[in-house]
């Protein structure tokens, strides 16, 4: 057990010693490692955000039903008893002129409303829903919509909804980005591990002269595309670190506009790990079937 552990320390130690004596070719290999991940690791953060950002939505598309001035008092408790008795509609809140001019007042335009000579606002009811399709949707918007009494209907939820879907089409190309940027990097390191074999080759002859099996042989080229994974996985976490310093104040500075305390998520510990242990694990794939191919072939 002893020899075991001390071998792979040694095998180790060896990798990162051929790591550090070409600074500048490693650097650039981590560089490009780093600029290759960073893509679906940034698309996955900005579907984060997104996500994030619409966390406050609702989950059910709502209606809001405004009522005209003009309306009667037999028309609104006909539009009052079609509301309860839909059977798409799963809660629904009235909210008079006198409430709405309120929260207007409370949100910072008391200025405003102070100097109307009359409250402008309809009544109004909100109407949250059971889960519905689009199609559904526009169908009881336009049906509430012919009720006598009613001035205008508006379904608030629909661009909600569809930026949902969004979002979950972004998730989706986020996994087939990961995917087909993890081979790409098998394919980097098994070139890089290539190259390190034909570099060794009279040294590795000699070890299977003395009798080395392959697995010897090859777990020095094993931890060699490992920590060349680890440190482009560093890299890209570099990059994007740099970005989200530089997208920070103006993504702040637009969300103040909107009077939203929204900043920028960063990514979180595991998200982290995620990324140093899937590049790691990726390159060390890579590194092990180029070195397979390679020793069978010399076999």
């Amino acid at each position: 057990m002893k020899t075991w552990l001390a071998h792979h320390l040694a095998s180790l130690s060896g990798a990162l010693r051929r790591l550090l004596r070409t600074p500048f070719a490693t650097g650039f290999t981590a560089l490009a490692i780093g600029v290759a991940i960073s893509l679906p690791i940034g698309l996955y953060l900005v579907v984060q955000n997104l996500n994030h950002l619409a966390g406050n939505l609702p989950a059910q598309p709502e209606i809001s039903l405004f009522l005209s001035d003009q309306a009667t008092a037999r028309e609104r408790d006909a539009i009052r008893q079609k509301i309860e008795s839909h059977p798409a509609v799963a809660k629904r809140r009235f909210v008079s002129r006198d409430q709405a001019l309120e929260h207007l007042s409370a949100q910072g335009l008391a200025d405003i409303t102070a100097g109307l000579e009359k409250n402008p606002l309809p009544d109004a009811w909100v109407l949250t829903l059971s889960q519905a399709s689009p199609q559904e949707l526009e169908r009881l918007r336009k049906e509430l919509a012919a009720l006598p009494g009613v001035e205008t209907v508006q379904a608030d939820s629909a661009w909600a909804e569809r930026l949902h879907a969004i979002l979950d089409l972004g998730r989706q190309i986020v996994l087939l980005l990961t995917a087909l940027f993890g081979l790409a990097l098998a394919a980097i390191a098994g070139n890089a591990i290539r190259a390190q074999i034909l570099a060794r080759r009279e040294e590795i002859e000699v070890s299977r002269l003395i009798g080395a099996t392959d697995r010897y042989i090859r777990r020095p080229f094993l931890y060699y595309g490992a920590l060349q994974g680890a440190s482009g996985a560093l890299a890209a976490l570099a990059i994007l670190a740099l970005l989200g310093l530089a997208l920070d104040e103006p993504v702040t500075r637009l969300a103040t506009l909107y009077g939203s305390p929204y900043r920028l998520s960063p990514p979180g510990f595991a998200e982290i790990g995620v990324v140093l242990g899937g590049a790691t694990l990726f390159s060390w794939l890579g590194a092990w079937i180029a070195v397979s191919r390679t020793l069978g072939k010399t076999d």
